[in-house]
Formats: C-alpha cells, sequence, structure tokens
C-alpha cells in the first residue's frame, strides 16, 4: 500500500467491517490493542505504519453521530 508524503491512506472493507488507516510505508512487524478492537500496527523500529479497527461500525457509531450532530449544528 503507496501512502503519499505526510497523507495517510483511509480504506474501509464492507465486508468484514473493518477500517485501516495506514500512516507511512512500512511493513507490519507486529501489533499492539490500544483498545478493544483497535489496532496500531509498528514496523520493526517501533514506527506506526497504521492503525486497524475492527468491527468499525459499531467501533465509531458514537464517534460518528457526534461528528454528525456538529455538522449539522455548523
Amino acid at each position: 500500500m503507496k501512502v503519499k508524503k505526510n497523507k495517510p491512506i483511509v480504506r474501509y472493507d464492507r465486508a468484514s467491517d473493518v477500517l485501516y488507516i495506514a500512516t507511512r510505508k512500512g511493513i507490519e512487524e507486529e501489533f499492539v490493542e490500544v483498545a478493544p478492537g483497535v489496532n496500531v500496527e509498528l514496523d520493526a523500529k517501533k514506527n506506526v505504519v497504521g492503525v486497524e479497527i475492527l468491527k468499525a461500525s459499531r467501533t465509531l457509531k458514537g464517534f460518528l453521530k457526534s461528528l454528525a450532530k456538529k455538522r449539522d449544528a455548523a
């Protein structure tokens, strides 16, 4: 997956309900679960290369509702 300079790539797989955010070039060597269903992927030097959100529609439901409310209020 190519990542443009300072621009993350965001992909959503509807079939598996996974949201992936690639933050930089690199190969995942390990991951750390930072919250239930939220994994931070690290390269060999422990740099963050991506964030994976499992069950994204459920995990982000409250956040997305909050964003919609702010957008509608603006």
